[in-house]
Formats: C-alpha cells, sequence, structure tokens
C-alpha cells in the first residue's frame, strides 16, 4: 500500500472509511487516498513557511478529509500551537467530523457549521488565517473559499475547483441571442463545449481575481486525468498591492463574453 505516507495512521484511514476494518484499500479509497496525499505535498512547504501558530482553514469542507490527513500528517505531535479549522454548511457532516477528532484525541481541530459570510464575521475562527485550501467543494464553496482567504488576506490559497456550472448556465441562457453577434460564441456553441468552456473560464477569472488582489498564482494538474476529471490545482501566495490593471482585464472579458451577471463576483475588490 505504497498510497499510504509514513507515519500516516492507520486507525484515522478507517475511520475514514478509506481503509476497510481489515486495513484494506478498495480502487475508489486508492484514487481519493492519491489525490488527498499529492495535494498535502504542495501544502507541507507553506506550513513549514508560516508561524507555529499557523491557523489552517478547510471550505466546504464535507467529511474533512483533507482536513484531517492535513493535521494527521504535518500538525499532530510536531506544532502544538497550530489549529485547523474545517468550515461546512451541513450540520450532520460537522457533527460527525467533531465526533472523530473527538475520539482520535485530536484537540487541535475545530468544525464550524457556517456559512461564508458568518465565518468570515464568526470570532470562533482567528483574525490571522494563513493557509485555506478547497478540494472538490461543492456547489459555490470554492467562490466561498476564495471569498473568505480575500477578506482574511490569507498568505496561501490552495483549490482544486469544482461545480464550475454558473457561467456556464449563463452561456447557454444567452446562445441564442449572441450567436449571431459575435463569431466567439462559436467556442461554446455545442452543449459539451459550453459546459468545458464554462469550468475553463470560471478558473480563468478566479485567478484574475486572486492576481487582481496580489496573489502570485501558480495552475497546474492535482494528479493524472486516470484519477480524477476535476484535476486543475490552484495555489496562490499573496505578495503583491492589488491591481486596477488585472480588475480592468476581467471587466473586458466578461463584457467581452457577454456574462455581465458575473461581474460583481469577479471584478469587485471584497477587502
Amino acid at each position: 500500500m505504497n498510497e499510504i505516507n509514513n507515519g500516516q495512521s492507520i486507525e484515522l484511514l478507517k475511520e475514514l472509511h478509506i481503509l476497510t476494518r481489515d486495513g484494506v484499500l478498495n480502487q475508489d479509497s486508492r484514487r481519493k487516498l492519491k489525490q488527498v496525499n499529492h495535494l498535502c505535498q504542495f501544502i507541507e512547504p507553506l506550513i513549514k513557511k508560516t508561524r507555529e501558530e499557523v491557523v489552517i482553514v478547510d471550505h466546504g469542507a464535507g467529511k474533512s478529509y483533507l482536513g484531517f490527513i492535513l493535521f494527521d500528517l504535518f500538525i499532530k505531535g510536531k506544532k502544538p500551537l497550530a489549529r485547523v479549522f474545517g468550515i461546512e454548511n451541513r450540520p450532520e457532516l460537522i457533527a460527525k467530523s467533531m465526533a472523530l477528532s473527538n475520539r482520535l484525541g485530536f484537540t487541535q481541530m475545530n468544525f464550524l457549521n457556517l456559512t461564508v459570510s458568518e465565518s468570515i464575521q464568526s470570532n470562533k475562527i482567528p483574525e490571522q488565517v494563513d493557509i485555506v485550501t478547497a478540494l472538490h467543494a461543492c456547489d459555490t464553496a470554492t467562490d466561498d473559499a476564495i471569498e473568505f482567504a480575500l477578506k482574511k488576506k490569507s498568505k496561501y490559497i490552495v483549490l482544486v475547483p469544482c461545480c464550475q456550472a454558473e457561467i456556464a448556465a449563463i452561456f447557454r441562457k444567452n446562445k441564442n441571442k449572441n450567436l449571431g453577434r459575435f463569431a466567439l460564441t462559436e467556442i461554446w456553441r455545442h452543449p459539451i463545449h459550453t459546459r468545458e468552456f464554462g469550468s475553463h473560464i470560471t478558473n480563468v477569472l478566479r485567478c484574475l481575481q486572486l492576481e487582481a488582489h496580489g496573489y502570485q498564482v501558480m495552475v497546474t494538474e492535482l494528479v493524472g486525468w486516470e484519477h480524477s476529471l476535476k484535476n486543475e490545482l490552484i495555489v496562490a501566495e499573496l505578495k503583491n498591492a492589488p491591481s486596477e490593471k488585472i480588475l480592468a482585464k476581467i471587466e473586458s472579458i466578461i463584457i467581452e463574453l457577454g456574462i455581465e451577471e458575473k461581474m460583481e463576483k469577479f471584478a469587485r475588490f471584497k477587502s
């Protein structure tokens, strides 16, 4: 089982149902563990570069696979002042994660049933946040994580985006109106292209939004495509001053593509 890292808690992997009670790793679990462990390889050097009191917030945490494995590998027994927060709006998942952290004695982990706006204002989360993560966070949780990170001025943001359907829906809605207006609409005329281009342009705008707020952005693959179709990894580090020039570029793209409904989401400074 070379997917399991040295020192990784077998008991935790069983509790997360990545391993069976007999310690068996099935094919689906192998893919999941490979993704999470590979993402952890990107996050580990960021943890090492931050303060001893590092605060990590995982938005749209779901069952908190990422938060638990990050804590198990890099925080437990190594950084006694660090804290890991899982933010999730489904209370039943929060209850399960809290119960699991209590059973395992992971006292530096916290799980909060909050919306994005509530999490920004919550006094349960420290004012200084160092790393914000979102792994395949469903619905609008990737954008929620970005909004939270921008408000908190998080030093690092690590995202594996998911659910980029909003812009594709606008393309579909406006397709007939735009087909005769400009040739660019041919890029998303066919339904499969609508979906794929909508997904692509969503992530392009997310990256530009981060750059407009002063982040240096790297975009790469998480793992091989045989393991996951949702495979884009965005890592951002706060390094620069906000950029009105990049903001103007976002506005131009939005107008050119006829998706003005998303102007407020991507082309306004929210800090």
